[in-house]
């Protein structure tokens, strides 16, 4: 159970970390009738984002780290939260941007990420 309520958090943190770094472009963006926004204005916004993102993260850490009695080593941890930071970014990419065109080579990167879990989760 902990397990899955870690990388559940982890996707919820994910989610807002993502919005927080990557949504300004699209809904402050040159095309963006908010163009003007000083960019100051755009960071307190993307901290206040950035907020809900720790909100998850330091609990989804905490239930998942062996140094709490989870079930993860912080190295797979990290390794978790990488895979589902990509994975959460291309289906953010894909639903805001719509720009999003996969290549051979992104398929042979996430094989290889997939790759470094079993090795990472494997030792």
């Amino acid at each position: 159970m902990k397990s899955i309520s870690t990388i559940g958090l982890l996707f919820l943190s994910n989610s807002f970390m993502t919005a927080a770094w990557y949504g300004h472009l699209k809904f402050f963006g040159k095309d963006s009738s908010h163009a003007a926004t000083p960019v100051w204005v755009i960071i307190l916004i993307s901290w206040g984002i950035a907020f809900f993102e720790y909100c998850f993260q330091v609990p989804a850490n905490r239930i998942g780290s062996m140094e709490t009695g989870g079930p993860f080593s912080l190295v797979q941890l990290k390794v978790i939260q990488e895979v589902i930071t990509l994975v959460v970014f291309v289906v953010f990419s894909k639903l805001v941007f719509n720009n999003l065109t996969l290549s051979i080579n992104h398929f042979i990167g996430f094989a290889l990420l997939i790759a470094a879990v079993y090795f990472i989760f494997k030792g």
